[in-house]
């Protein structure tokens, strides 16, 4: 069995560089090579996950098949790999003290005073480990959150130290970002915050062996020899991560750089074959060879934050790609949407969707886009609260019944089409308590969902408390809207539709968190298409 080899990326200088991107082009170029590689993400906070946190805080909370809220990072290492991900590939402070805590509550350290160092770096190095244990992978790369010389990610640093040191020569080595800014006054590129972050780094007692230097500007042949020289690393160890036109073209240009080769050879494995990125390529010269625009609205309310919809946005791009159709994303804010203004706010679009979400702050305009929606005949697409929305507005305006609603907006309302399932009411905790992960869903034949997935059962990932009340699903289906898709195990309705209207579908779960560059959503190309054929009508 061969020894699984170990890449950690720490990232300096300032957070928000890319250290995701850069881990997950460097896994796909090593992948390409014919690497099994997995990606896992160490976050410094406290929070035992992102589920809790404020989108606004952290952008989207992202849900791998086995449940695991995660951060968003880790849709980005499945979308450029297509390997599914698990709870394993990401870990945070508190998920590590929680576990460390419990050991010392079960007496498990024979009565040691447990400390940082080595409780919690012993802790923190087992799970570096795990997916590496497995046998799967050749090599793991980990990203650890955050910048060098936070207090909070000096556990970590401290982990990656021993840990280096324990695998032995060519068994682990350190990728460390960094920002070479332009001054525009001076206008030039300066490497000194790139040469403290060094500094910072060995300072924890660890050298980096390739230096990603991201930057608006091409660096210099001269500026790299200094970079190399002052930092400790190889000339052919200087990377250039410029800024590009979109994350997807990346992978190319670390393979430009020969990031790849670089790894290989410090990890004293074999090249293989050049990197086989035809089907990639193929992805990279539709979008941006686009044969058609098409504007799609999308309806949400923390709109503010490009980070928050990431998935959705992401999945837009490649059913944009697939169709070879510039997808044109805009945001709107429903809680400045309403019966008097929608007509003006939505005009021009060529297809919506009501976005996902928590709470009841905007919701009422949610419901008035539906209702555009559905009324105008606009191709229309529900996800998660989305669809909810779609069968409160049905309810509403189809069904007569005016005051129909959400518990989680109204919990006195006298229809409660859409309500918490039993095994929720008595929940106090909120953390990882949603219905989350991969679920099946059943598909009646002859309905617009069969005809997008062309399978009679699914799997798809849920994050959400309420659901779809089953009191009401026979009268709505009366009324024309149809239930498309049950989860087989509850008898939970998951998606929706009506047919009198070229592309309206809800559903309860997140396609979007499938949607990868090898195996584009469904739903995204259909309702894409949709909208293509709507524009041209």
């Amino acid at each position: 069995m061969n020894q699984t080899k170990y890449i950690f990326v720490t990232g300096g200088v300032t957070s928000s560089l890319g250290k995701g991107i850069i881990a997950a082009s460097l896994a796909k170029l090593l992948q390409a090579r014919g690497y099994r590689t997995t990606i896992q993400k160490f976050d410094p906070y406290i929070n035992v996950d992102p589920g809790t946190l404020n989108p606004y805080e952290h952008g989207e909370c992202y849900v791998t098949d086995d449940g695991a809220e995660t951060d968003l990072d880790l849709g980005h290492y499945e979308r450029f790999l297509n390997v599914p991900t698990s709870q394993a590939n990401n870990v945070t402070t508190g998920r590590i003290y929680l576990s460390v805590i419990e050991k010392e509550r079960r007496g498990e350290f024979l009565g040691k005073t447990v400390q940082v160092v080595p409780h919690i770096t012993n802790e923190i190095k087992d799970r570096m480990q795990l997916l590496g244990k497995s046998g799967d992978y050749d090599i793991v790369i980990t990203e650890i959150g955050g910048t060098v010389g936070d207090i909070e990610s000096l556990p970590y640093i401290e982990s990656v130290r021993q840990l280096v040191w324990e695998l032995g020569e060519h068994n682990g080595l350190v990728i460390h970002l960094t920002l070479v800014p332009y001054l525009a006054a001076a206008g030039e590129l300066k490497t000194k915050p790139t040469q403290h972050s060094v500094k910072t780094l060995m300072e924890s007692g660890i050298k980096a062996d390739i230096l990603v230097c991201r930057t608006e500007h091409e660096i210099s042949e001269e500026l790299r020899n200094k970079l190399a020289l002052f930092c400790n690393v190889k000339r052919e160890a200087v990377i250039q991560s410029i800024d590009a036109a979109t994350i997807y073209e990346v992978p190319n240009l670390m393979l430009e750089e020969g990031l790849d080769i670089v790894a290989l050879k410090k990890l004293d494995l074999p090249k293989k074959a050049a990197p086989d990125l035809k089907n990639w390529n193929t992805f990279l010269r539709r979008l941006k060879n686009p044969k058609h625009t098409i504007n799609i609205g999308l309806i949400g309310k923390y709109v503010e934050m490009q980070d928050c919809y990431k998935s959705i946005l992401e999945a837009f791009i490649h059913a944009g790609a697939t169709n070879e159709t510039k997808v044109n994303v805009i945001s709107i804010h429903s809680e400045y949407i309403d019966a008097d203004n929608v007509d003006v706010k939505l005009a021009g679009l060529d297809g919506i969707l009501v976005a996902p979400g928590f709470g009841e702050r905007g919701i009422e305009g949610k419901i008035e886009t539906v209702r555009y929606a559905r009324e105008n005949k606009v191709p229309f697409f529900g996800i998660c609260l989305g669809m909810q929305m779609a069968i409160i507005e049905y309810s509403r305006n189809i069904l007569g019944l005016s005051e129909a609603n959400s518990t989680e907006m109204n919990d006195k309302t006298l229809h409660p089409v859409v309500n918490l399932m039993e095994e929720q009411k008595t929940i106090t905790d909120k953390g990882g308590t949603m219905r989350l992960g991969a679920w099946k869903c059943d598909l009646k034949p002859d309905t617009l969902a069969y005809k997008i997935y062309g399978k009679s059962t699914i799997s798809e990932r849920h994050r959400h408390r309420y659901e779809y009340n089953s009191e009401y699903v026979d009268q709505l289906e009366k009324a024309g809207l149809v239930a498309s898709g049950i989860n087989p195990d509850t008898g939970l309705v998951e998606v929706i539709e009506i047919e009198d209207h070229p592309f309206f579908i809800g559903v309860q779960y997140h396609p979007e968190y499938k949607s990868t560059v090898a195996n584009p959503h469904p739903i995204f190309v259909n309702f894409v298409a949709a909208a293509v054929q709507a524009k041209k009508k």
